[in-house]
């Protein structure tokens, strides 16, 4: 499936194939989040976070994991290694689907990855034990088709983890657009979850604030990874006290 030109997907599609030819973020990244050289991350959660996620989950072997928006599979292929849960990661990027494919074969981990969108994934109902969506839920262009669809996906009893980050003051026009929509309490309360709950992550912050000073810093010179992740640090740090960090579980009924 080819995106559309000049679309969200197409310019990730982009921005994941240039990021084979750059590893210094990936070690960047992987040392202040406290990750392994093997856990190819595109969102900021931590080796903490990674634990943390997991308890809240629950999962047993054998069970369906769905990790939405799952890039390079990185979570999803850890935290399926550590449940014994059977994978299935969905993204809208084929080229990140690509790349994930192929760091599962590297590690010789089942898993299934599939392009697919945060709203419309292609899974059938009530087929996920858990899901996963790991700093992601504010690019889907409307976001109550994305929590009905992640509470269509997943059976009865199943678990969901989300973890992004939310404006301090709601409403709060120096917050990029894309996060002042996210409402993690409302959107899974309005798809019908239960027992949600919504908590800050201040020691996840303050990791994310090392990790963009260290970005900024950087000479990133002609190399378009290096450039992007200097300027992504700079956006990042101009608004960094006008959102909190949080991570929300929930129960489908």
């Amino acid at each position: 499936m080819q995106p559309e030109p000049g679309s969200l997907a197409e310019y990730f599609d982009g921005w994941y194939a240039d990021m084979t030819s750059a590893p210094a973020t990936d070690q960047i990244q992987q040392r202040h989040l406290g990750l392994p050289p093997h856990l190819l991350s595109t969102s900021l959660l931590s080796w903490d976070g990674i634990a943390e996620a997991v308890a809240a989950l629950r999962l047993s072997p054998g069970h369906a994991l769905v990790d939405l928006a799952c890039g390079r599979g990185g979570y999803g292929l850890e935290i399926a290694a550590r449940t014994g849960a059977r994978l299935v990661g969905v993204d809208f990027s084929a080229e990140a689907v690509r790349q994930a494919r192929a760091q599962a074969r590297r590690l010789g981990r089942a898993a299934n990855f599939r392009i697919g969108d945060l709203s419309a994934t292609g899974l059938e109902t009530g087929s996920a034990d858990a899901v996963l969506c790991v700093d992601a839920i504010q690019f889907a262009p409307h976001p109550g088709a994305a929590y009905a669809e992640i509470r269509r996906i997943a059976t009865s009893g199943g678990r969901v983890v989300l973890t992004c980050w939310e404006p301090v003051h709601p409403g709060d026009e120096r917050v990029p657009e894309r996060l002042r929509q996210v409402d993690l309490q409302a959107g899974l309360t309005a798809a019908g979850f239960q027992d949600v709950r919504v908590r800050d992550r201040t020691d996840w912050r303050a990791r994310e604030r090392a990790m963009w000073q260290e970005a900024v810093a950087l000479d990133p010179g002609t190399d378009p990874v290096l450039r992007s992740f200097h300027d992504e640090g700079l956006r990042c740090l101009q608004t960094f006290d006008l959102v909190r960090r949080v991570i929300a579980t929930a129960t489908a009924p």
